[in-house]
């Protein structure tokens, strides 16, 4: 895997664990020689992964919309930076350049993103890993309620059951690399049925 996308708050939290494990990941994605790609903010734990990666010697590749922009949102000193029109495009763009998905600590738009990314999984529009950096158990009732779901046969097993939830990102990093994607939600198989799904 050569690019990982990190989900993550464009606030600090109330706990300084939030922004060292920023720190941390962004300086293990770099030692790695992975590729950060993110929402291209330099705010919150966002500002903090991006700075940790580039000073650690990585490549950093953001992605943001030209309203955010607009607002002296983005980043200054990415490797790169694409700007876009809105939420969505940005999203798209996030998930082709990327190899693999975590969400770290955030708020509403993180918890967004990552489930996205994983619906997309379960689909087959891509068959990419997805994992909570699930930091002080910042995620546990999140958790619950995706576990929950299988219970109430709402998700399959086999889709819950491969979304990762670790607090080590050592760990998430190297159970990417041997990812096996589950058979898709509807047997989706053809590469040109995945583009159909996505139209």
């Amino acid at each position: 895997m050569k690019s990982i996308a990190i989900f993550c708050g464009s606030a600090l939290g109330t706990d300084t664990i939030f922004a060292q494990t920023a720190r941390l990941t962004g300086e293990t994605l770099a030692k790695q020689g992975k590729t950060l790609v993110y929402g291209g903010g330099r705010s919150g734990l966002m500002g903090i992964v991006a700075d940790s990666a580039l000073e650690a010697g990585g490549q950093v590749i953001g992605v943001i919309p030209q309203g955010l922009v607009d607002r002296e949102l983005a980043h200054p000193d990415l490797t790169e930076l694409h700007i876009v029109k809105n939420m969505h495009e940005r999203k798209t763009i996030m998930s082709e350049l990327s190899d693999g998905f975590i969400a770290l600590p955030g708020g509403a738009g993180t918890i967004e993103e990552i489930f996205e990314q994983w619906t997309w999984a379960q689909l087959g529009i891509h068959l990419k890993p997805c994992a909570f950096l699930n930091i002080e158990g910042f995620y546990d009732d999140l958790i619950k309620f995706i576990q929950l779901t299988t219970q109430k046969g709402f998700s399959k097993a086999r889709f819950t059951d491969v979304l990762m939830n670790l607090d080590s990102i050592d760990e998430i990093l190297s159970r990417f690399e041997v990812y096996q994607a589950p058979e898709p939600k509807w047997g989706v198989k053809d590469p040109e049925d995945l583009v159909k799904l996505d139209r």
